[in-house]
This record gives structure tokens, C-alpha cells and sequence, in this order.
């Protein structure tokens, strides 16, 4: 596995639109997120597409050559992607691939759409990318830990993390608020829970996964090379993470099905879903039963409802680099390791 290199203070903080961009209403925020990354020490720039709205008022052409110039640019340390949105896919036809294997990786973070960079990235060119935060998030007043955490992990810290107490209820996810700077409003608890009853649960491998909608709609492309990757980290073991955004209970389960009978749960030490966003659960099928339904016979130990994702705070993984997860009474930890 590839690692970029450590993130320094002073070094340069890329900051790019493969997909959404910064609306007029999260200018402000947008700006904040800027100043915030200046006061903990980083210096930043942006490509043209950041303040698009619609991102594709910019090809995806631009798109790409966009991050590419990011890439090249030997005074760039890192590169966060500035919101998620629909379009990132349509960006990879347009990289060239041979070129970022090239040159000496840089840090790539995003979450839900950018997915289609982070995990392609990993399994196409065995770099390390980090599944956290988009830059969009750094604008609130103060910075929550799990923000500073995921820079940590460009510093290649090792820390262990906690899950939180308190997180974003669905209901709340989102909602309009004048004000700009506004933090997690952090209302629910949190209780990590696993399928199997288990009081206790720890495993470890290498990690990959993101966005569950996002990672379907890459199985069978020519940029599929999970079975690969997985083959090539068989000593290693494989651990999935997944944060699913909006799906039905139906959908959960024949996705889960079709990922297995095409391999990807082979060498799986074990699989964590996030807290879901939006679930349909249809034909009396819940979120669990359409997990345990679709996985069961593979005797892997599963986690759900762990602090990954949409719903705030997240815990930044490093896609790509070795998990530890202990999970015991509710309550886990994630350890993130370099090798």
C-alpha cells in the first residue's frame, strides 16, 4: 500500500469540486473552513470548479484535469474535496490514471459521492485515501474533534477513537439553519449494536469501503478491481465499512447478495455499516434482517450503526490502510494503522 507522506504544518491543502461545489449559501461557510484551516496551520487553494453551484456548468473534463492539477503540483501535500453530490463517477473517465500512479501520492479526502475517487484510488493504484469529512464541514464555529482527528491522520498519528456519545438525528440531518457556522446539533445517542449478540467483539485487516449507494454503482465497471485487491491482502484479511445514504431494506439486502456471490466478502474478517441515513424498510424486513439475511452462512462478525458517515461525528478511515475494531456493551473503537 502506498501512504502519502506526512502532512506538515505550512504545507498546502488542495481543495477541489469532482462533484458539487459551494453554493451562495455556503459561501460563507466555505470561506470560514478557509480561515479555520489557517489558524490550525495550512495554507490553501482552490481549483476554478469550487464555487460552481451546479458542478456541471464544468465539464467533467475540467473536473479531472482539475484534480490532476492539484496532483502535480509538488507544493499540494493533500487534496479535500470541497461537498459530495451525484457526478464524481463521470470524472474518472477523464483521469489519467497512468500519470497519478506516476507521481508520489497526496492525501485525497471526501465522503459520499467522492467515494468514486477514495475507493478507486485504493483499489485501482493501492494508494491510501481517507473516508472523512468534506471541506464544506471545517466552516462551523468551532471544529469538532473528529475534524481535527481526520488531519491527525494525514499527520499518520496513531490514535485510537471512541465512539461518541452523541450524534446528528436523522430528523435533524440537513434541516435549513440561517447560520452559517452552525456545529453538529448532536442530539441522539449513540449505541453501536452487532448482528450476532456478541458481548464482545475485535478484528482487524485492511480496510475498504465508503458509500454503499456509490460503491454498487462501480460493480462490473472496467474500474472494478475489488477481487484483486482483495486477493492481493489475503494475509492481510479484508475489513468493509459501509455508510449507506439512502436505500430500501429490499435493496440492502440484494446488493449484500450480489456482493457476495460475486466474491467481495472473501477474506473477511468482518463488515461495520455506519449509522444509515435514509432506510425504507419494506416487505417487514428491517435494517438488520436484510444484513443478516443476505450475509448469513459467511460467520462474519458485523457492526452496525457505528460512527461513519452522514449522520455526525464521523470517524475518519484511512481506505486502503490496516483497521482495528473493538466493540463491546454499545460502545468501539477504530484504530487506524500505516503499514
Amino acid at each position: 500500500m502506498r501512504y502519502p507522506e506526512i502532512l506538515k504544518s505550512g504545507d498546502t491543502i488542495g481543495i477541489t469540486a469532482p462533484s458539487c461545489g459551494v453554493g451562495e449559501e455556503d459561501v460563507l461557510r466555505y470561506e470560514n473552513a478557509i480561515k479555520n484551516m489557517e489558524k490550525i496551520g495550512y495554507k490553501v487553494v482552490e481549483t476554478e470548479s469550487v464555487r460552481r453551484e451546479n458542478v456541471r456548468e464544468a465539464t467533467a473534463k475540467q473536473r479531472a484535469l482539475e484534480l490532476m492539477k492539484l496532483w502535480e503540483n509538488p507544493e499540494v501535500k493533500s487534496i479535500i474535496c470541497v461537498s459530495g453530490g451525484d457526478f464524481t463517477c463521470e470524472v474518472l473517465d477523464e483521469l489519467d490514471f497512468d500519470k497519478l500512479k506516476g507521481i508520489e501520492p497526496k492525501w485525497i479526502q471526501g465522503y459520499s459521492d467522492i467515494t468514486s475517487l477514495g475507493y478507486i484510488f485504493t483499489t485501482n493504484l493501492d494508494i491510501a485515501t481517507i473516508y472523512g469529512p468534506t471541506f464544506k464541514t471545517y466552516g462551523m464555529k468551532k471544529l469538532h474533534d473528529s475534524l481535527i482527528y481526520s488531519i491527525e491522520l494525514m499527520k499518520k498519528e496513531d490514535i485510537i477513537m471512541e465512539s461518541y456519545d452523541k450524534c446528528e438525528s436523522i430528523d435533524k440531518w440537513d434541516s435549513d439553519d440561517e447560520d452559517p457556522y452552525k456545529e453538529y446539533n448532536l442530539t441522539s445517542d449513540v449505541r453501536w449494536e452487532n448482528l450476532n449478540n456478541e458481548k464482545e467483539i475485535k478484528f482487524s485487516g485492511r480496510a475498504i469501503g465508503g458509500c454503499f449507494d456509490v460503491i454498487l454503482n462501480l460493480i462490473g465497471t472496467k474500474y472494478d478491481k475489488t477481487k484483486e485487491f482483495i486477493k492481493k491482502y489475503k494475509k492481510d484479511g479484508i475489513v468493509w465499512f459501509f455508510d449507506i445514504f439512502e436505500k430500501s431494506t429490499p435493496q440492502i439486502f440484494t446488493s449484500l447478495w450480489q456482493m457476495k456471490n460475486a466474491g467481495y466478502f472473501e477474506n473477511c474478517k468482518g463488515i461495520i455499516f455506519g449509522r444509515p441515513l435514509f432506510v425504507r424498510e419494506e416487505y417487514e424486513m428491517t435494517f438488520e434482517d436484510s444484513i443478516r439475511e443476505a450475509i448469513k452462512g459467511l460467520n462474519i462478525p458485523v457492526i452496525i450503526n457505528a460512527d461513519i458517515g452522514h449522520l455526525a461525528p464521523q470517524i475518519s478511515i484511512v481506505n486502503g490502510g490496516i483497521i482495528e475494531v473493538n466493540f463491546q456493551n454499545g460502545k468501539g473503537t477504530l484504530r487506524n494503522i500505516f503499514k
